[in-house]
């Protein structure tokens, strides 16, 4: 044997040798294996579970029913927590078309005990239409939808098992749901679906039927209370009372006959928290806004594409009942009685717009 030979032979025996430990070293290594009381990972075989914290083992809980609107930005801890103790110590699962798993530790530690906290990535029809996903999601005790775009909510969840989910845990399990931003814009029986893109106050109010104008009308999600109501976000990052409204118009406008129409709109860090029977209160730091028309015929007078819209009807076209949030939750707002309900907390005033001006008073 010659010196090259040797040496040829060696270098390939030690190569092996280190492949072969490495190999033994990744299947013992236990460091990432599942813990019932620490973060979990995904796997292949939970291609869209992102991951949980807390009892892998699913328990059954007595749960309250509640909603919860928020409005972007950050989280509104007491109004999470309100959720949380609706819960009643049963498992809570986060559903999002993107993202990771921020909301797992976040709920998990807020201070009301859960059994467990889960993420799951639903970001096409396929895995909408996962018959795990939607056991599940039914199985769950709370559920929070992230904030995203709206528009993957619609197109990758709209009549699929997920849809059937979230409405059988709404009105039949009746569990307390919540969605911030994109997910609080797809909670109303009406909503803007956003899927030719967003669009801005002055956009609207300038042509009540421009293109990325885009209504759900009663085909998706039906949370109770929010039957005639689209919700609005970011209320203040910028300004969307202009939208908001424009939005209502354009649904007065092609209802036949017209119903009577309402809106939600809530501002950043702030959030409207509905319980079961049907009274909202506010929590946070900014404010919460109630629309709605002021009687059947309070339709706008000018409505049309690529005109500014006209609704000012003597300058009370709209009701509005703006309730500021805090920490312990200010005002009441009786979502079952909008024209002649008690509410309290907050103050009352008019919405009206001229050639695409919108009036506050």
């Amino acid at each position: 044997m010659t010196p090259f030979t040797y040496i040829l032979r060696t270098a390939i025996a030690c190569l092996c040798t280190l492949l072969y430990s490495c190999q033994q070293s990744a299947q013992t290594d236990t460091s990432s294996q599942p813990s019932s009381q620490n973060q979990t990972s995904s796997s292949s075989s939970r291609p869209v579970w992102l991951g949980l914290v807390g009892d892998t083992a699913d328990i059954q809980a007595s749960t309250q029913s509640g909603t919860v609107l928020m409005g972007g930005s950050t989280d509104v801890d007491e109004a999470m927590r309100w959720m949380l103790e609706r819960a009643g110590g049963g498992d809570v699962v986060v559903i999002r078309a993107s993202g990771s798993t921020g909301y797992n530790n976040y709920l998990f530690t807020l201070g009301a005990k859960v059994n467990s906290v889960e993420t799951l990535l639903i970001n096409s029809r396929e895995l909408a239409n996962n018959p795990e996903i939607e056991r599940r999601m039914r199985n769950a005790e709370m559920l929070f939808i992230a904030g995203g775009d709206q528009a993957n909510y619609v197109n990758f969840w709209r009549n699929t098992r997920v849809h059937e989910a979230l409405n059988y845990l709404a009105n039949i399990k009746k569990i307390p749901i919540g969605g911030t931003s994109a997910g609080c814009a797809i909670l109303g029986r009406l909503y803007f679906s956003a899927l030719e893109g967003t669009i801005r106050s002055e956009e609207a109010l300038a042509n009540p039927f421009d293109r990325r104008i885009t209504i759900g009308y009663n085909d998706f999600l039906a949370i109770p209370f929010l039957s005639h109501t689209i919700t609005d976000t970011h209320y203040d990052n910028p300004d969307r009372l202009g939208r908001h409204t424009t939005f209502i118009a354009r649904i007065i406008r092609d209802s036949t006959p017209s119903s009577f129409i309402r809106g939600i709109g809530v501002e950043e860090r702030t959030a409207v928290a509905i319980n079961a029977e049907g009274k909202a209160t506010v929590f946070g730091a900014g404010r919460a806004y109630f629309l709605w028309q002021n009687g059947t015929d309070s339709t706008p007078e000018e409505c049309m594409p690529n005109r500014p819209l006209t609704w000012h009807r003597n300058n009370q076209a709209l009701r509005a009942y703006v309730i500021a949030g805090s920490t312990q939750g200010n005002g009441t707002f009786d979502l079952t009685n909008w024209s002649g309900g008690q509410h309290s907390g907050g103050r009352l005033g008019f919405v009206s717009v001229r050639n695409g001006m919108v009036f506050q008073q």
